[in-house]
């Protein structure tokens, strides 16, 4: 082909036509650690959408096993750490898929500082589209910080809220390493006679079915029935793409609605309670502020969810006994129901919680006997569903996954629809097997403390302020979260001495307090009749997290001194406290 010539203005230039793109780069080896993971843009304060991801505390490392079939603990070890992943990890690809016109995404990789665990990390960030291309982040050319210490969140960052997509991450080496074989998946069949498996092995106990069996009558009858959840995380819905409506709890109490309601708005009501990260001495606590609003929410049926959160739990087991107890004996006398959720390694509780279910006779749900045995690796391998398929990192579902625990509860729920009704069991009289001291705790916080019996007197002293950097749930049917424990009282570093007082006639008594990874956040002293019970450090947990701990237990009800000293060395540093857990 003759060259091409274009005119400037009397001279005469040749032009050679398009001009070839360079060869393209060979793609290194690598290995996934998402791989078409959904994602969701949940709404932000200044309007934007963002999915935020944790990857520490093996996170990380669970999520390369898991959608990268990384089977190499030294490789695995490695991407703990920065310095680590810098070490094997050449660069980074991304890919975003959303259905309909593409949009602007910004992908964010944060590192955590060793000094100040969000704010001295780098932050590696790359703008995409998404229209399911891949951009790739060369890593030897980025600025690092010299304080990172570990991986901390991938985020996906949208200029509006409420978009969902599929996002896919690799992990491309530098020489030296070899990636793992990346092996199929299998499609499940929710209709298959394998996945009814799973589901029917999930039912642990239908236990004794009266209290469900009669608000399922009373639902189809069109009497007003509330059907409530109360739990941790995955309760929360975390996992589930979008959270408010793909999560277990939703949809179990959909699947309710189908079996005997008369439309999701007319006659079922919702309540789901979850909060990422609280065992069930929070969740004891909170019941009747979170799950029945102080009695405006009156559940007939309750789920409870806390395997796989309890090992935060003081007692080891009073706590929770001690909330199915009060759930279960209180006015309106629900339906109690026991789900034990897993863990991707298969931890969870169920062998220190379900004696409280057998002691009462209640119905329960294992997960675990659902799944954890028909996990496969590769198709080869048998089994019905991969844990990549089931689980959204190390912690959560899938969406899959939440679909299987909904699912298990809707097959209990149709097999206490087609029993013989019994009469209702009374447990008044039944030896509590983990015990319940704590049966009648309830919360005295900012807004009703003036209205507890219990309490005699009180002075905040310099606990004046409102904290506002709270934990945030995404509460119902809501994708917006809303703040835990708003009504609370904050030091805030701004006194010569902080000090809140409390007088209160009790048996026993905890604290509510706010953890933070903030070094602005300091530490407070907690002393009962001048004994000094607790030193309260929120940075052992060191994310923003509701937090409650025993400050006395055991003995008769009787007038106490309870202190929250701020100590002289934290004293221009805040902290908050959410409220408090009275037994009286």
């Amino acid at each position: 082909m003759p060259p091409l010539f274009i005119r400037k203005g009397s001279a005469m230039e040749e032009r050679r036509g398009p001009v070839a793109p360079k060869d393209p780069t060979a793609k290194r080896p690598g290995y996934f650690v998402m791989k078409d993971k959904q994602i969701c843009a949940a709404p932000q304060p200044d309007g934007r959408g963002i999915q935020f991801i944790y990857e520490d505390n093996g996170r990380l490392q669970a999520a390369a096993r898991l959608a990268g079939n990384l089977e190499d603990e030294r490789m695995a070890a490695e991407i703990g750490t920065v310095a680590g992943l810098r070490k094997q990890v050449h660069s980074i690809g991304v890919s975003v898929r959303k259905a309909g016109e593409p949009v602007k995404v910004k992908f964010a990789f944060q590192m955590y500082g060793h000094r100040d665990l969000y704010n001295s990390g780098t932050t590696l960030e790359m703008e995409l589209m998404s229209d399911g291309m891949e951009w790739v982040m060369d890593l030897s050319k980025c600025d690092w910080s010299d304080d990172d210490n570990v991986p901390g969140q991938i985020r996906f960052e949208f200029e509006e809220s409420g978009l969902t997509a599929k996002a896919t991450v690799c992990f491309y080496l530098n020489d030296g390493y070899t990636a793992p074989v990346q092996k199929p998946e299998k499609e499940i069949d929710y209709d298959g006679a394998a996945y009814k498996m799973i589901i029917s092995d999930s039912l642990v106990s239908k236990g004794n079915i009266h209290r469900l069996k009669n608000a399922i009558d009373r639902a189809r009858a069109g009497e007003k029935v509330n059907v409530g959840f109360i739990g941790g995380s995955i309760t929360q819905g975390a996992g589930a793409i979008p959270i408010n409506t793909e999560c277990y709890a939703y949809n179990a109490f959909k699947g309710f609605c189908d079996l005997c309601g008369r439309g999701y708005e007319d006659n079922i009501g919702y309540c789901k309670a979850g909060v990422g990260g609280t065992p069930s001495e929070l969740g004891m606590i909170r019941y009747e502020k979170d799950l029945t609003d102080y009695g405006r929410f009156i559940p007939d049926v309750v789920v409870v969810e806390f395997a796989v959160n309890d090992e935060g739990d003081e007692t080891k087991g009073e706590c929770y006994d001690s909330l199915v107890r009060k759930i279960y004996n209180s006015p309106q006398k629900p339906a109690v129901i026991l789900l034990f959720s897993v863990f991707v390694d298969g931890y969870n509780l169920e062998e220190r919680l379900d004696c409280v279910g057998k002691a009462y006779n209640l119905p329960m749900v294992s997960i675990k006997k659902a799944v954890y045995e028909k996990f496969y690796l590769s198709e080869e391998e048998g089994g019905i569903i991969s844990k990549n398929q089931f689980f959204y990192d190390m912690f959560h579902p899938t969406n899959t996954g939440h679909k299987i625990m909904s699912d298990s509860l809707v097959n209990l729920f149709k097999a206490a629809d087609a029993s013989e009704d019994t009469e209702d069991l009374d447990i008044t009289s039944v030896t509590p097997p983990k015990g319940s001291e704590f049966e009648n705790v309830y919360l005295a916080d900012r807004k009703n403390i003036d209205d507890c019996a219990a309490v005699i007197s009180y002075d905040a002293g310099a606990f004046t302020e409102k904290g506002t950097e709270l934990q945030y749930v995404e509460r119902d049917r809501n994708l917006q979260g809303t703040p835990e424990f708003n009504d609370n009282w904050m030091y805030d570093g701004k006194s010569s001495e902080a000090v809140f007082k409390l007088k209160v006639k009790c048996s026993a008594f905890f604290i509510v307090y706010m953890d933070s990874a903030s070094l602005e956040v300091g530490t407070a002293e907690v002393y009962c009749d001048g004994e000094k019970k607790l030193t309260i450090d929120p940075h052992i947990i060191g994310w923003g997290h509701c937090n409650a701990l025993i400050v006395h237990r055991g003995g008769p009800a009787k007038e106490r001194d309870i202190e929250v000293r701020i100590p002289e060395k934290d004293i221009d540093k805040r902290f908050t406290i959410l409220g408090f857990g009275i037994v009286d």
